[in-house]
């Protein structure tokens, strides 16, 4: 097992399946794979990181799937992929809190689409929604804004952490043999002699199969072996984070009725304690544009004064924005093409994250079809990821820990309450970070209220002496 991120990789002997894109799909696709010990796996990502594209910017959602269209693909994987994920959380220590959503209806227009939407919902194996009136709308949302006629409840929906689930699926491919290469942009995919050949910034790959997990560049991929399937249309998703102050307006996932540009902006808690407003949904033509406006934050707090008056009036922890793997289709593009021994997993949106483990389920199924052979499967061992969630205890809240290792009570981000013990953790793992950020999406350090003005300099401190 390996995860290198310098050097060529020309000296790499043939692969059995390489998997492009070490977003929250691909490492779903490389842990199912490396339940295979017959196999030789690779995962290859651009940037310096797992997770590092639309997976490290989305709303944080774990989706019952209820308003999918019935009868797709991305309904029976999103519905397939909540339970597996949910189990797979709870396996992992990664913070989940089931805190159900309500789709809240402002005019008379909304109010006639809910009966509508419950039935979707039936259809998509969910039966526990029901419509509420305002009364009871209000008795459980009283910081409300005024005017919602009603609202559908849904229960099943939950609230859990993205970087610690694509982390958790990256480290327990590698530990069971996944080579993961980092720092390793795919600039050209040819095939010959009855193999895939990966040109990269740091060298070659070859393979015998392919996924193409790219996400955002996934139509580009799919495009240099010769298919057109699909045009990814990058839409951009900003988003307004609130400090943890805020938490106690809200208890729900509080959504729109839905629209055909996507689900719109809502109002909802994050498993870290703070309160998300967004997104918008921008398409660009740049898949890089993940800057914020100041156009795109007024929408948000127009919308957000809305739904949520006194949210507005809370401070504002951070903005971030991300990019969506839209496509002029309704539906994922999976697509398998046996005579290439290649599979495009494409048009993977908001919902991946709660799909993930049932993709990589149909993905591995699909590789079978381009004649791979799995081989004997075996169980994984288990991963414990840190619990990043504000519900759950933290290590310094832990005596025992403490009293075994003094460097869990020792606080050195007091905003998230992140101890020098955490830190030195996070290095120590299986895919350390390799920069500030990614060391922030392992501990939380430098993500509160302050964004490292008072810990900025012990972090990089502590950062720089890890990779010296």
């Amino acid at each position: 097992m390996t995860v290198t991120a310098d050097g060529s990789l020309d000296a790499q002997a043939p692969y059995d399946v390489v998997i492009v894109g070490a977003g929250v799909v691909g490492c779903a696709i490389a842990r199912r794979l490396a339940g295979h010990a017959r196999l030789r796996v690779a995962l290859v990502e651009a940037q310096d990181d797992v997770g590092q594209g639309t997976s490290k910017a989305n709303t944080a959602i774990l989706h019952t799937g209820f308003d999918a269209t019935p009868g797709t693909l991305e309904a029976r994987l999103v519905r397939e992929g909540a339970r597996h994920l949910a189990a797979y959380a709870a396996e992992s220590g990664i913070p989940v809190e089931p805190v159900g959503a309500l789709l809240v209806a402002w005019d008379e227009e909304q109010l006639a689409a809910l009966p509508r939407l419950a039935e979707k919902a039936r259809r998509n194996d969910c039966h526990d929604t029901r419509t509420l009136g305002p009364a009871d709308l209000y008795h459980r949302e009283p910081r409300l804004g005024p005017g919602a006629l009603g609202a559908l409840h849904v229960p099943g929906e939950s609230i859990i952490c993205p970087w610690t689930t694509t982390l958790a699926y990256a480290t327990q491919a590698v530990r069971h043999g996944v080579d993961l290469h980092l720092n390793s942009p795919v600039r050209q995919v040819s095939r010959k002699d009855g193999a895939h050949l990966l040109t990269t910034t740091r060298g070659t790959l070859r393979s015998r199969h392919l996924v193409n997990a790219a996400g955002l560049h996934a139509d580009s991929l799919d495009r240099q072996l010769g298919h057109h399937d699909f045009t990814v249309t990058p839409r951009r998703g900003q988003l307004i984070v609130y400090d943890k102050f805020a938490r106690a307006l809200v208890r729900h996932i509080l959504l729109p009725v839905p629209t055909a540009v996507g689900k719109g902006v809502l109002v909802a808690p994050t498993v870290y304690g703070n309160v998300l407003l967004g997104p918008t949904a921008e398409d660009l033509h740049d898949k890089n544009a993940t800057d914020s406006t100041a156009d795109g934050l007024a929408l948000l707090r127009e919308k957000g004064r809305h739904i949520l008056p006194d949210l507005l009036a809370e401070e504002v922890t951070a903005v971030y924005a991300g990019l969506r793997a839209a496509t002029e289709h309704d539906d994922y593009r999976i697509g398998v093409h046996p005579e290439q021994a290649y599979i495009t997993v494409g048009g993977i949106r908001s919902t991946g994250l709660t799909a993930s483990l049932a993709i990589a389920d149909h993905v591995a199924g699909l590789l079978v079809d381009t004649g791979l052979d799995l081989g004997p499967a075996g169980d994984l061992e288990p991963v414990r990821m840190p619990n990043l969630g504000e519900a759950f205890p933290r290590p310094h809240q832990r005596p025992e820990l403490i009293a075994a290792d003094p460097d869990y009570g020792d606080l050195v981000c007091h905003c998230e309450r992140v101890s020098r013990g955490e830190i030195r953790d996070a290095f120590a793992s299986t895919i350390p970070p390799r920069t500030l950020d990614g060391l922030r999406r392992r501990t939380r350090a430098r993500a509160g209220r302050c964004q490292g003005f008072h810990c900025g300099a012990a972090v990089r401190a502590l950062f720089e002496e890890a990779r010296a």
